[in-house]
């Protein structure tokens, strides 16, 4: 099955940093649904086609983990979603670099902030102080 991998890698073992962006595309949206990558119900689903089928409804709110209900903005989820499903394109090519994925994913969390302090402004730039540099040494902590 494939899970997480990028549909080529699945079928050339060949790794490269688009096969990444799937990766995180399919973790980004098991951490939006609180689902595994395949559901384990009556019939095997893989997460990707589960959420493709429930935008095409028009039906977000059903996709987002029932534990965030009533805790979110509607416009940063529907901005997440969109990214973790430009991660998973089908082609390579089309997926987005980490970067735009991680300018992206900033912005939603400007949005949560924003919301939960109504009336003040927040600044992309203190959230892009938020830099992730890594020595490559030892993992980093989450």
């Amino acid at each position: 099955y494939v899970t997480s991998l990028a549909y080529r890698y699945y079928a050339t073992n060949w790794l490269n940093v688009k096969s990444d962006v799937f990766s995180f595309g399919v973790v980004l949206l098991e951490i939006i649904t609180g689902q595994l990558a395949i559901t384990k119900a009556p019939e095997k689903v893989h997460i990707i086609k589960w959420v493709s089928s429930m935008l095409e409804r028009g039906d977000v709110k059903n996709i987002v983990d029932p534990r965030l209900e009533g805790d979110l903005d509607i416009n940063s989820v529907w901005k997440a979603i969109e990214v973790a499903m430009a991660c998973v394109s089908p082609t390579s090519i089309q997926r987005p670099t980490m970067t735009y994925v991680v300018m992206e994913l900033k912005q939603c969390l400007a949005m949560e902030l924003a919301r939960k302090h109504e009336g003040f402004e927040i600044d992309l730039n203190q959230i892009s102080g938020m830099n992730f540099v890594h020595t490559g040494q030892t993992p980093l902590a989450r």
